[in-house]
């Protein structure tokens, strides 16, 4: 019996990675083939439930104040903690509705707090889907005393590898920054990256990954946090490369197919190690922008091209199941990729 190993991210807004997930091997069963579900995550939203846990609820205080109630996972001594669900744009309602200058990162700090009063001696913090451009601040503040993290192995999954100031730029006009907000915002980076060097001896300023969410990976990196990408720390988790030996089909997706996917994120993931293992790939996504070079022996498959995107958006766990069940019949071509 051939065996189908399904890992996807989420598609943002439509379906989370474990639904994809699911979708994928409802199809592969009915063909009659073996399925092992692993729904992965870049760093961003996602990673909870890629690296699974106990869950634990805190009330902490939201991006521009309010009180949130924020989900994390507790798997032993290991904390896991995702930023969109302290700090997340999505909780102010999108860059619309977000006062880029005032969002804060103080409730990822409550997080970290509760972890820690938990028992937690390592905490992997998932930086992606931030409302904030605070550098960290606010949430360093909120760890006061940082005596508390002695011996405490801090660990930030990045999915990106933008640097420090360069947040700014890279990522407050999606925040709702206008470009006045943008070059205030790109001042106080600096003059925050100049203060972490003074009180904590560590430059953030060149650091990979340091302006993740805003700058909050480096504020993490002056309290002594490791910065690593996320997706190879999930990968590791879940024991991605044992599961894809030996495989006859890896299948993967996400909602957007872009520029970003092959550099760090979960759908170039999977294709370098289904290329380096010799595994058939599926990526199925829900729109393609732009021209890609797919590595191995990959597929494309676009929802929006092959359903339309009312129905992509509207119906994609089915939509999934079905462009697999086509391609595991025989009959869906490459259709995203040139």
């Amino acid at each position: 019996m051939p065996r189908l190993v399904a890992a996807p991210d989420k598609f943002r807004g439509t379906a989370g990675a474990r639904d994809v997930a699911d979708a994928i091997c409802r199809a592969g069963k009915r063909a009659g083939w073996r399925c092992d579900a692993v729904p992965m995550a870049d760093g961003g939203e996602g990673i909870l439930e890629a690296v699974g846990g106990t869950v634990r609820r805190t009330r902490v205080r939201g991006p521009l104040g309010e009180t949130v109630e924020a989900e994390w996972r507790l798997k032993g001594t290991t904390a896991v903690i995702e930023t969109a669900q302290a700090a997340g744009l999505e909780l102010v309602g999108g860059g619309e509705w977000n006062d880029p200058m005032r969002a804060s990162t103080a409730g990822v700090g409550d997080l970290i707090s509760a972890a820690l009063a938990a028992g937690a001696k390592r905490v992997i913090v998932g930086v992606g889907g931030s409302a904030t451009t605070d550098g960290g601040l606010a949430c360093l503040t909120a760890l006061e005393p940082h005596a508390r993290l002695s011996g405490v192995d801090l660990v930030v999954a990045c999915d990106v590898t933008t640097t420090f100031v360069d947040a700014a730029e890279h990522f407050a006009p999606q925040k709702g920054a206008t470009p006045a907000q943008v070059a205030l915002l790109r001042r106080r980076l600096e003059r925050l990256a100049q203060v972490y060097e003074e009180d904590f001896g560590i430059d953030v300023r060149s650091l990979p990954g340091s302006g993740a969410a805003g700058g909050l990976a480096g504020g993490l990196a002056a309290l002594g946090a490791t910065l690593v990408p996320g997706f190879d720390l999930v990968a590791d988790t879940v024991g991605l490369g044992e599961k894809l030996e030996g495989a006859d089909l890896a299948v993967t997706g996400e909602g957007f197919l872009d520029e970003q996917s092959f550099r760090g994120k979960v759908v170039g993931g999977v294709a370098e190690f289904a290329d380096d293992l010799g595994v058939p790939l599926l990526i199925v996504v829900g729109q393609v922008y732009g021209e890609h070079d797919v590595p191995g022996q990959a597929t494309v498959v676009s929802l929006v091209e092959r359903y339309g995107e009312d129905r992509a958006r509207n119906d994609t766990a089915a939509c999934i199941d079905d462009a697999v069940s086509a391609f595991l019949a025989g009959s869906v071509d490459n259709e995203g990729a040139p």
